[in-house]
């Protein structure tokens, strides 16, 4: 069971829009390695764990990258809120605006969707947790 305390783990406040930031930080959110990815990957792969202590540590570090999910999807939004036509259509936002506005959908910076082919989830406990090391190692 998880506990959801309604606030941002660090607060978020951006006041300037900024369409070309929001486009790179987008991927962080859908992108291969990015938060939704990372916290499936994690939640997935606990179901295979033969340790509970494990088990519960890929449930915790799942449900912490939900937080960071929630966070930069913030991010996202409050880059592009108040965008004008103008901003849109210079910092190439277009065409994602087109489909989604000022909703946050999870895609890669190059504006591929989200797609679960980007993680690996196969029951092989070392190999899972060497998959988790590379994709959060690729972030830094």
């Amino acid at each position: 069971m998880f506990v959801y305390e309604k606030k941002l783990q660090y607060p978020v406040r951006i006041k300037n829009c900024n369409p070309k930031l929001a486009a790179v930080i987008i991927s962080q959110y859908g992108g291969p390695d990015g938060e939704l990815g990372a916290s499936l990957r994690y939640l997935s792969q606990r179901y295979a764990m033969p340790y509970p202590e494990l088990k519960g540590l890929l449930t915790d570090i799942g449900t912490e990258e939900l937080g960071h999910l929630e966070m930069v999807g913030t991010l996202v939004h409050q880059l592009t809120r108040n965008l004008s036509e103008e901003q849109i259509k210079t910092a190439g936002f277009d065409t994602y605006f087109v489909d989604h506005t000022t909703g946050v959908y999870p895609q890669f910076a190059s504006g591929y969707p989200w797609s679960a082919s980007t993680m690996q989830v196969t029951g092989d406990i070392i190999a899972d947790l060497t998959e988790d090391l590379a994709a959060d190692g690729a972030m830094v």
